[in-house]
């Protein structure tokens, strides 16, 4: 699934749009990337000399992996949008830099009523980046 795929599914956009492609898709999970471009604005102000990109944001790039999958598995009505409502468990195990490429791999766990439960691995390589934990429910647009 390319951008425009993906930017039909979910609301975000420029400069706030953290998945790049759609490597796959299933029943019970997706897998994305993102590639960290040096020239992002956020660099400037978060470790100008030794830039990293914030955990929050990694946590993010899970979050609309899930709206993805969530747009293409279940999607809720349309005058729904899925909105993060829960954050677990988070383990930051390395740092993510300018010129890495993110692995973004969510699996659903469980799904009750309006909330679906994900897990979340993202890695660089072969190092895992950061592990959560995550629920996201469809609220009103």
């Amino acid at each position: 699934m390319n951008l425009d795929e993906i930017k039909a599914c979910i609301p975000h956009r420029e400069p706030f749009l953290w998945l790049d492609e759609v490597v796959a898709l299933d029943e019970n999970s997706i897998h994305a990337r993102k590639f960290v471009s040096s020239d992002l604005d956020l660099f400037q102000g978060h470790y100008p000399d030794h830039p990293v990109l914030p955990g929050v944001i990694l946590c993010e790039a899970a979050m609309q992996a899930a709206a993805v999958f969530i747009a293409k598995t279940d999607a809720p009505s349309s005058d729904k949008v899925p909105v993060a409502t829960r954050l677990n468990n988070t383990k930051f195990r390395r740092m993510v830099k300018p010129g890495e490429t993110i692995d973004i791999q969510v699996t659903l766990s469980e799904k009750m009523g309006g909330a679906w439960f994900f897990t979340g691995k993202l890695s660089v390589g072969k190092e895992t980046a950061v592990r959560l934990e995550f629920a996201v429910t469809a609220a009103e647009a």
